[in-house]
């Protein structure tokens, strides 16, 4: 039977890593994707991972990990918006001076 232990590693794992998505915490999202990619190779190198609710926990892991892609590629995109505004500005800024 599986391990318990190793389910629930996975569990608690991504359920953390769920939360630090919510709270737009980039720091503990990437201590988190470490933490996950060991419960994941944990749980792939027991002898009973046909195990229904490993299974479950996986699809679970699946779906989280695109909504973090979503989201860091939203996050991307607000930066990268950003940046350019931040640019932008500093040729307005340019301009100014050089009239002003």
């Amino acid at each position: 039977m599986m391990s318990t232990s190793t389910v629930q590693q996975l569990q608690n794992t991504s359920s953390a890593l769920r939360n630090a998505l919510t709270q737009h915490n980039w720091q503990a999202i990437g201590q988190l994707d470490l933490q996950c990619r060991d419960a994941v190779d944990s749980a792939m190198a027991d002898p009973h991972q046909q195990n229904d609710e490993l299974r479950e926990r996986m699809q679970e892991l699946v779906d989280l990990y695109r909504d973090l892609v979503g989201a860091c590629q939203a996050e991307q995109q607000r930066i990268a918006d950003e940046l350019r505004q931040i640019n932008q500005s500093k040729k307005s800024a340019k301009v100014y001076q050089m009239f002003g």
